[in-house]
């Protein structure tokens, strides 16, 4: 199974104004994540607000950029849910569209334990024999914690090959998974750690510099790679200012990249003073603001 590796973006999904999937801005984007910087591409995370999209929707994203860049990176697919049924019922539609692996976050509202964890990622890898899933562990909004030990038992799965790692101080190697950062701002210390990379959100605006993060850090600049990383640390801030994709897709609209920062509810777009820090952010870090 291959390794999952590199800088991938989780990308915000544009909408219409009429709330409806924006397929030509879905394009835009996605051309443009991969040519700064992005060696992969999710659809459907969080990011892409995959909570309000429904199942078509979910894969007529994949099948979107997979055609715009399939050729150019890697495509994976947001398929977790809280229902073991319907993240199989995901999982093999994305199979079957070309993903090249699924994100499955931890079930979250009715709060498995330990068996039950397991026996999730179990049924979903059994279904889909031969697609490498990606576990994803962030208790800030599913309220499980999955631990570094049994993350380590879930390696043993076949199929489960990494961990979207969003619960910071747990950061670090886990025997049999590749560990990609889930913030942004510990994308550097998952390489410094000699980690995978990450599933990362500030690559929408700041591609081309998180890009040369890892090159350096490949080539064993670490000294360089600190340097690129921590002129990017006030757009890591403002991103985290309220729930992600908020302030992402305000930034978004104000650098041209989609139309719109609309969302659908129950997210809301940023305020005024939301508007104004993330303004004042991409300022900071050199990203032209155009409305």
């Amino acid at each position: 199974m291959s390794e999952i590796r590199g800088l991938i973006t989780a990308m915000a999904t544009p909408f219409e104004t009429d709330g409806a999937v924006d397929e030509a801005a879905t394009r835009r984007l996605a051309v443009h994540l991969v040519e700064h910087g992005s060696h992969g591409i999710v659809v459907a995370g969080s990011t892409g607000e995959a909570a309000t999209l429904d199942d078509n929707e979910h894969i007529g994203l994949l099948r979107t950029v997979i055609d715009e860049v399939g050729d150019r990176a890697r495509v994976y697919c947001g398929t977790g849910t809280n229902d073991t049924r319907h993240s199989i019922e995901l999982t093999r539609a994305a199979a079957d569209a070309g993903a090249a692996g699924a994100l499955v976050v931890t079930p979250y509202y009715n709060k498995p334990n330990k068996a039950g964890i397991r026996a999730h990622f179990e049924a979903i890898a059994a279904a889909v024999p031969g697609l490498p899933l990606i576990a994803y562990n962030i208790p800030a909004r599913v309220v499980v914690n999955v631990p570094p030990a049994d993350l380590a038992e879930l390696a043993g799965i076949d199929g489960l090959a990494a961990v979207k790692q969003a619960n910071n101080e747990e950061l670090g190697p886990i025997e049999g998974l590749d560990v990609l950062a889930g913030n942004d701002e510990i994308f550097l210390r998952t390489l410094e750690l000699g980690l995978a990379g990450g599933i990362c959100v500030a690559s929408h605006l700041v591609g081309d510099r998180m890009r040369a993060v890892w090159d350096a850090a490949q080539a064993g600049d670490l000294e360089r790679a600190r340097e690129i990383d921590a002129g990017l640390t006030p757009l890591y801030d403002v991103l985290g200012l309220t729930t992600n994709p908020i302030p992402l897709k305000a930034a978004l609209e104000m650098t041209g990249l989609i139309s719109h920062g609309g969302l659908r509810l129950p997210l809301v777009e940023c305020d005024a003073g939301q508007r104004a820090a993330v303004r004042s952010a991409l300022d900071a870090v050199g990203v032209a603001v155009v409305s």
